[in-house]
Formats: C-alpha cells, sequence, structure tokens
C-alpha cells in the first residue's frame, strides 16, 4: 500500500500538477481532473498487466480454463503479485479520500465505489476465481480506462465527445459479456464439476449455496452500474436538450439585431438614415 502512494503522488506532483497550473481549470474541474488522471493511468496499467497474464497462461484461447481445475489454489507468481496489487491501491483510496481533500458530498459515492472493488477482488482470491476474477477485471478496466481518459480530453477541449460515445456502446457491451462468463462459470463449468463439497482445506467453494451468491453478487453490480450508467445518459441529455433551445433563442436575437447594408441605406421601417444628403429629395434641392 506504501508503494501505491508513493506513485500516487509521484503522478501527481509530476504530471497532473503541472497540466492543471496550465490549464487554470476551476475546482470543481480540478478535483475531477486529477481523478480521471489517477484512475487512467492504474487502470491502463493494471490492463496491459492483466492481458499479458492472460495471454502468458492461455486463458483467453482456452475459454474453459475459466473454471477447469477448480479450485485455482496453485496460482502463478504474476497473477498473486496482480491481485495483492490491486487490493493494495484500493485500501490506499480510502486515505487518499483524506489527502484530497474531497468533499462531503462525495464521500460517501467514492467508499461505495472504492468497496466495491475490493469486495470483489478479494471475493474472487479467497474464493480461488481468480482466473475469472482476472478476464472480468481486465474487461472492466479497459472500459473505465476509456471514459476516464475521454473525460481528459473533454475537460482540455469541450467540444471532445466522441470518446463518450464509443464508451457508452463498449460499456453496455462489457456488462453483456460479464453476465455471459459469469454464467458459463456458475451455471454450466462448476455445476457440471464432479467435486461439489464444500472443503476449507483445499479451497473448494464450489456448492450451489456459493454458487448462486457469487453470481448474484455479479448481477446486482452490473445492474448497479447500468442504473448509474442510464442517469449518467439521461443527465447529459437534459443538459444538452436544455442548452439547445439558448443557443436558438440567442441565434435568433443575434440574427434580428443586425441589419442589412441595403437597410442601413435607406432607412428601416420607413425611417430614413442620417445620410440625408444621398436621398432624392436631397439632391432634387442640390440640382435646382
Amino acid at each position: 500500500m506504501l508503494v501505491a502512494i508513493i506513485i500516487h503522488a509521484i503522478i501527481q506532483e509530476y504530471v497532473l500538477d503541472k497540466i492543471n497550473r496550465k490549464m487554470h481549470f476551476s475546482k470543481t474541474k480540478h478535483s475531477k481532473f486529477n481523478e480521471s488522471g489517477q484512475l487512467s493511468a492504474f487502470y491502463l496499467f493494471s490492463c496491459v498487466w492483466g492481458t499479458s497474464i492472460l495471454v502468458s497462461e492461455n486463458y483467453i484461447s482456452d475459454p474453459t480454463s475459466l473454471w477447469k481445475d477448480y479450485p485455482h489454489t496453485l496460482i502463478p507468481f504474476q497473477m498473486k503479485f496482480f491481485y495483492i496489487l490491486q487490493l493494495a491501491y484500493w485500501f490506499h483510496a480510502f486515505p487518499e479520500l483524506y489527502f484530497q481533500k474531497t468533499k462531503k458530498e462525495d464521500i460517501f459515492r467514492q467508499i461505495v465505489y472504492i468497496g466495491l472493488y475490493l469486495f470483489h477482488i478479494a471475493g474472487a482470491y479467497l474464493l480461488k476465481l481468480t482466473h475469472l476474477g482476472l478476464v472480468l477485471l481486465v474487461l472492466h478496466y479497459f472500459v473505465e480506462f476509456l471514459f476516464h481518459i475521454s473525460r481528459l480530453f473533454y475537460f482540455s477541449d469541450e467540444r471532445y465527445q466522441k470518446g463518450f460515445s464509443l464508451w457508452a456502446v463498449l460499456f453496455v457491451l462489457a456488462r453483456l459479456l460479464t453476465l455471459i462468463l459469469s454464467v458459463l462459470t456458475f451455471g454450466f463449468g462448476l455445476a457440471r464439476a464432479e467435486d461439489q463439497q464444500l472443503n476449507f482445506s483445499t479451497g473448494n467453494f464450489n456448492i450451489l449455496a456459493v454458487r448462486i451468491s457469487v453470481l448474484a453478487s455479479i448481477c446486482m453490480a452490473q445492474a448497479f452500474m447500468m442504473w448509474k450508467f442510464i442517469n449518467f445518459q439521461l443527465r447529459r441529455w437534459r443538459e444538452h436538450s436544455s442548452s439547445q433551445p439558448q443557443s436558438v433563442k440567442k441565434k435568433f436575437v443575434t440574427a434580428k439585431g443586425k441589419t442589412s447594408r441595403k437597410e442601413r441605406e435607406n432607412g428601416i421601417n420607413g425611417t430614413v438614415t442620417s445620410n440625408g444628403a444621398d436621398s432624392p429629395r436631397s439632391r432634387k434641392d442640390k440640382s435646382s
């Protein structure tokens, strides 16, 4: 956890703080920019590292490895170190709430956010479901990295919106793929295993009650994230729809206030302009 705190401080001081001084963000944007900067760096590192483990252990080429040879007690060193690092990072996020001077109204949201990560990562490690946990983490981290990197670009230029559109599509696909892999693992793979007896000494938790509990926990987490996602999209749609009539009205008032060159020369609504020397009557008086 100490290593995570040191890396967090280095990224904050030598990268994010320098960008903040150049961009002159407001306090709200400053806090969100720091949050997205830290998380995008962590998600990118974890996603690359997790993908390398999946490739080296041939978990991608063989989907049955998610449940085959359960319980997965013989964990490779790099996978065990990966899980330890994940737990250390999310544990270090609690004291960071104080150091980052998080607002009181955001503390509960952050605690729930961190607690969900710790609960599922620790659950996958303790229940010997490290293969499935690694696949789901990499999938989730990739989508979250795309969101936070899109938010960083949005803070630098508010016209950047394409990243959020791509993230929205991949977010829904990731939730669907997570449910499919979970149902296959607990409802098909582990349900057909020969040894389905609870045994703490061997680390076998493949019983019906545990399978239903874990699957229900995953489904509830996906439903919670989809609910937050729908609320986020509705809020963006309302903000866009409310700002659109104001911009149309502003354009209408600007167009109405502008007068053409012909109108300025000939007068508006029958009123002669100040340049009366060029009017037909003035020319007639001059000729006479």
